[in-house]
């Protein structure tokens, strides 16, 4: 069973970074890619904040490599990805943690780090250390909206706890609870 889960997580983790290339572009405008912030998110609640650090950079090098895009593709990825898995597991499957650890580690940590890359690195000029904040914490809002969203509809058809079982990660499955009475037969006399 473990070898079995394994794998089905390296075939997740490789269906997450194909997903991540692919819709990136969506919604995509310069500095902002709100639909890498839901794939971290997704990632990190699924398979934890380590298989989510590794997803992003993964789709950050391929977004550089095949698009053209500057190295905002890992430094606006990668510390909300292990962020918004490390806050789930920490709030014990809190799914606005792992939004507000994506807002955090992308929005405020990884807008800053890119003003160095950006500005030494890359070479742009006229920037300022808080010049990514704006763009990078509107792009994870978005994206950790239609995260909370997603995950919130699976995790309350009981299917975000089975995919975790069946990939052998972590699970915090809260009890749901029947709201449905039993209709009583009433007969008339």
């Amino acid at each position: 069973m473990e070898r079995n889960s394994k794998l089905l997580k390296k075939l997740m983790l490789a269906m997450m970074v194909a997903m991540g290339v692919v819709i990136s572009p969506i919604l995509r405008v310069e500095g902002m890619c709100p639909m890498a912030h839901f794939i971290n998110i997704v990632c990190s609640v699924i398979l934890g904040p380590w298989y989510s650090l590794l997803c992003a950079t993964l789709i950050g090098v391929i977004r550089m490599a095949l698009m053209g895009i500057p190295p905002l593709a890992l430094t606006g990825a990668v510390f909300g990805a292990a962020l918004s898995g490390i806050l789930y597991r920490a709030s014990k499957g809190n799914l606005i943690f792992a939004v507000i650890g994506e807002v955090i580690g992308t929005g405020i940590i990884g807008a800053i780090v890119s003003y160095p890359v950006m500005t030494l690195i890359w070479g742009r000029t006229g920037l300022t250390w808080m010049f990514y904040v704006p763009s990078f914490i509107m792009a994870t809002l978005i994206g950790g909206t239609i995260a909370f969203v997603f995950l919130g509809a699976l995790s309350r058809t009981g299917m975000l706890a089975k995919i975790q079982r069946r990939l052998g990660a972590q699970v915090y499955d809260k009890p749901r609870s029947n709201n449905r009475q039993p209709i009583a037969n009433k007969t008339e006399c």
